[in-house]
């Protein structure tokens, strides 16, 4: 690429909406089809070979710098900013800001995996032209929950967070290029100034609706599909949306009279006897599975599954989950469920 661009990664924030697991980790670091968030954020950026990733860190910060610099600090130049209170997207940008200077950026959330690479939002931006930034966009069933953007021909006219009347149906797909950095870091500069927060925070789509309103224009490009890991239901869908893309089949450390059915992620180190496993079932490294039927699941490191069935269940590191045989003597025409 012959253009200069940085990504900024936000990843500062606890995650509420997926405790119990973000207790102990930040959200980026929740681990599905083997590997944390964060891993395959950054495996779908290296086509784009940014100047430099900028990750925004702060809730348990430490576990997102020691996995991000052993498995990826010879691909990317990679630098952490502190951003001490959790104020917002936009508010993210601002701590960000001497780090990006006056460099051509990208925003990727740092809880949303896409299925196509980086590239292609980049090249789509690029296609754009003469414009201050480009920001994806997909059709949403319940435009009240997102960011909406209302098109005039080919650029934005207007944009508004959780809207409650919206004026389209064209969600923010949590993708930003941003050209006029300086402009956009001056308009959530006086944000804060002001303290004009929405619902508690420093809005990006409010700081880029001031930079219409200002004359600056900004289109939008479309993203095919996202996959959002907020909430514990689409990190389960994510999990198996990854785990189908999945070619190489991960090393078992010691299987025993079991039964793998394939898609599934396999950390090193596991364990698993007389039991069967998958599909779509992500187990992390060390854990230990006995005589139990896993599907549809995700179990963290260092976890110890015996005599239970699991579907669609989220199992953090270092967890214990015993259940207990029954013995039945059922007559004919008989229908039992447990």
């Amino acid at each position: 690429m012959t253009n200069k661009i940085k990504v900024i990664i936000p990843a500062a924030g606890a995650g509420k909406r997926l405790f119990p697991h973000t207790y102990t980790k930040p959200k980026p670091m929740v681990y599905i089809a083997g590997k944390p968030i964060i891993g395959h954020i950054l495996d779908r950026m290296k086509d784009v070979k940014p100047d430099e990733v900028i990750i925004i860190v702060g809730y348990k910060k430490e576990q997102i710098i020691s996995y991000v610099d052993a498995n990826y600090s010879n691909q990317f130049n990679i630098c952490y900013i502190d951003q001490d209170e959790q104020l917002g997207l936009a508010h993210s940008i601002y701590v960000a800001r001497e780090e990006i200077g006056d460099s051509d950026i990208m925003i990727a959330l740092g809880d949303m995996i896409f299925k196509a690479g980086y590239i292609e939002f980049y090249n789509h931006h690029m296609k754009n032209g003469n414009t201050s930034g480009s920001i994806g966009v997909r059709e949403v069933e319940d435009p009240t929950k997102y960011g909406i953007v209302e098109l005039d021909g080919h650029c934005i006219k207007s944009m508004e967070e959780k809207p409650a009347h919206p004026k389209s149906n064209l969600g923010i797909a949590g993708i930003y290029f941003i050209k006029e950095i300086r402009i956009l870091i001056a308009i959530i500069e006086e944000m804060i100034m002001k303290d004009t927060r929405t619902r508690g925070e420093y809005q990006l789509t409010d700081a880029l609706q001031e930079m219409i309103i200002r004359g600056y224009r900004l289109k939008t490009f479309p993203v095919s599909s996202w996959y959002d890991c907020g909430h514990s239901e689409s990190l389960l869908e994510t999990n198996r949306v990854l785990l189908d893309e999945k070619e190489n089949i991960d090393h078992i450390h010691q299987i025993k009279d079991s039964v793998v059915i394939q898609p599934v992620a396999i950390g090193d180190n596991v364990t698993i006897i007389n039991s069967v496993v998958g599909p779509h079932a992500s187990i992390a490294s060390d854990s230990y599975i006995e005589n139990s039927i896993i599907s549809d699941s995700v179990i963290g490191s260092r976890s110890h599954i015996s005599k239970v069935n699991l579907q669609r269940s989220i199992v953090g590191d270092d967890a214990s989950v015993h259940g207990k045989h029954n013995s039945l003597n059922i007559g004919d025409s008989s229908s039992i469920e447990f």
